[in-house]
């Protein structure tokens, strides 16, 4: 099932008269510039179109993962594209895997790269944090604590 999400739609003769609404609307979202007698074009920011080449990089990389046929763990896969897993357990390794087939399947669901791209970051930032040594061990709390009088 498809969403086909909203998009601004404006003529080119609109472009030409009043730039500033078209280029404000594009600048939150692509929009749609009609022309008479050839097909429409689309104006987007230079950061929608980046964020979409990263997100079908990363489509391109997740399809490549899962459609192979190494009978691996899904999170080990992941690990041999996106090296910065390996600082994770392998547990992680399987959640971030997961996650990030989640995140890209919800981006192209809604047309919203930053999903994917949030996930990912995410996903790196703990990768870094667990090579610096911050770990999930429990903590040890001190015992009892006595009263104090009042000074």
């Amino acid at each position: 099932m498809s969403i086909i999400l909203d998009r601004k739609v404006f003529q080119s003769s609109e472009l030409s008269r009043q730039p500033l609404p078209v280029f404000a609307a594009a600048t939150d979202a692509p929009v749609e510039i009609t022309r008479r007698d050839d097909v429409p074009l689309v104006l987007m920011s230079l950061r929608e179109s980046d964020a979409r080449d990263r997100l079908l990089e990363l489509a391109a990389h997740i399809i490549a993962i899962t459609v192979d046929e190494d009978s691996r763990p899904l999170g080990e896969r992941f690990a041999d594209v996106f090296n910065w897993m390996w600082a994770l357990d392998a547990v992680d390794r399987e959640q971030c895997a997961l996650d990030l087939i989640r995140a890209s399947r919800a981006s192209f669901a809604t047309k919203k790269a930053y999903l994917a791209m949030a996930e990912l970051a995410s996903w790196q930032a703990t990768a870094a944090a667990m090579a610096d040594g911050l770990r999930n061990d429990p903590v040890d709390w001190l015992g009892d604590f006595a009263p104090v009088q009042k000074p």
